[in-house]
């Protein structure tokens, strides 16, 4: 009875239960769940969550310099850790309704903070063997690589909760609307805001750079329908792109964090990098072309 309302839980507190696999939702999630229950009869407030998030997976990276076990095992406990109050800050979000501009800037910059310190950390350690080559490995890996397979994978979460769900129950922005909103602020009153809105417009204008047919498929639908998609339309988008969500899972934590965990306990740092490199782009790039034809498939529907 205890589990039962342990997933029910947890399901109450997710975006959408579309988009999270069975290991997200009963592993991942479900501890990080626990903590925002912790957090809520603390009140603690989600951004105080993230902040702790932050210093945690920045830590983490700095313990794989090291090479001895001990640095090790601190390094994966201290990510995994990291990663549970990544979660658990949402999820409190949503018990709470203590959303902000913040937290939600916070949130976004979590993730990069934690695998910056791991690029840097791994780097340094393996610098004097490797010399240049490594940062250059790290750099690719990271900055071409890493970053656009989760802008990717977390766009195309939003796309399928847009049609889920609709409009007003998901994240999906425009850069045009983000960058319309930024030059209607002012410097003298919004210029956090604003420059929030300016690096925000510019990432989410990456996602779209990337998913040409997508963005014409959601422009002829807007076109055609408005806010008024055809249900039978939307049920077809999501029959196509569901099982495209375990790809999306892949590319952001999970499947990293496991390989990287197993290349640092053999002593083997770089072979993560390499697996950057080489696998997670192979399911990036398999994940995208899938997408993209789904959303043509689903556009020449729309024109019957």
């Amino acid at each position: 009875m205890w589990f039962s309302s342990l997933v029910q839980g947890i399901k109450s507190t997710l975006k959408s239960e579309d988009t999270e696999g069975f290991f997200e939702i009963y592993v991942t999630r479900s501890c990080g769940y626990l903590w925002a229950l912790f957090f809520k009869q603390l009140h603690i407030h989600p951004n105080v969550v993230t902040i702790v998030s932050i210093i945690l997976g920045a830590l983490s990276g700095y313990m794989f310099y090291y090479d001895d076990l001990s640095h090790t095992l601190w390094g994966i406990f201290l990510l995994i850790w990291a990663n549970w109050y990544d979660c658990a800050d949402g999820q409190l979000a949503r018990m709470t309704g203590k959303k902000s501009l913040l937290g939600r800037i916070l949130d976004g910059f979590a993730g990069d903070v934690w695998f910056f310190s791991i690029y840097f950390f791994i780097s340094l350690r393996l610098t004097p063997s490797w010399d240049i080559w490594i940062w250059l490995l790290s750099a690719f890996a990271g900055f071409i690589c890493h970053s656009k397979q989760c802008a990717l994978a977390d766009y195309y979460r939003n796309v399928h909760m847009f049609f889920q769900k609709g409009a007003d129950k998901c994240e999906l922005d425009s850069s045009e609307e983000q960058y319309r909103k930024m030059k209607a602020l002012k410097w003298s009153k919004d210029w956090f805001e604003k420059i929030y809105l300016f690096f925000y417009a510019r990432y989410t204008h990456s996602q779209e750079k990337m998913s040409p047919s997508c963005q014409h498929l959601l422009l002829t639908l807007k076109k055609k329908y408005g806010n008024q998609i055809p249900t039978e339309l939307r049920q077809r988008f999501r029959v196509g792109s569901k099982p495209l969500m375990k790809y999306t899972n892949i590319l952001t934590f999970d499947m990293r964090a496991g390989v990287l965990f197993i290349s640092v306990l053999i002593k083997e740092p770089w072979l993560y990098m390499v697996f950057e490199v080489t696998v997670m782009n192979v399911i990036f790039f398999y994940m995208r072309n899938r997408h993209e034809k789904l959303c043509k498939e689903i556009e020449l529907e729309a024109y019957k």
